[in-house]
């Protein structure tokens, strides 16, 4: 299935299956070879994002927010062919969307506060300030905002 179908998919799926496509396919290109602690850090990020209304009031919105996320960095004609990744993924994105529907203080976070992330052995974008929140897998994750 390539990236092009998934995203016009979520574009004519009501809420909340449109959100839960959009975090599945984000989790998969970004994080599809890490942990599934990994994969859930990558998820919280994403939801945290929503939550604070300045990438979208939905995770589709957040996600397709330009060059924030895999959805919007790499080609439509992406095809996604990793049977087990995807539904790990998808798996991933159903429980971080029913976490993030309790109220906050009966939240458990993999990555307080962490709003960014990066690979770790990447160039370091002028966005970082100071040292990760936490490093799990190939990623740093970061508060910026």
């Amino acid at each position: 299935m390539k990236l092009s179908f998934l995203l016009w998919l979520a574009s004519i799926l009501p809420q909340p299956a449109a959100d839960q496509v959009c975090l599945a396919t984000t989790v998969y290109l970004e994080a599809r070879s890490e942990s599934k602690v990994g994969q859930m850090a990558v998820a919280e990020v994403a939801m945290r994002r929503r939550e604070s209304g300045r990438w979208g009031k939905t995770v589709c919105d957040v996600v397709r927010a330009p060059g924030q996320f895999a959805t919007t960095t790499i080609r439509n004609n992406r095809v996604v062919d990793e049977p087990a990744a995807w539904n790990t993924a998808w798996q991933i994105a159903g429980r971080s969307l029913a976490i993030w529907a309790l109220p906050r203080d009966r939240r458990k976070f993999v990555v307080p506060d962490a709003d960014h992330f990066v690979l770790a052995d990447s160039v370091s974008p002028g966005w970082i300030k100071g040292p990760p929140v936490a490093t799990i897998g190939a990623h740093n994750f970061y508060r910026i905002n």
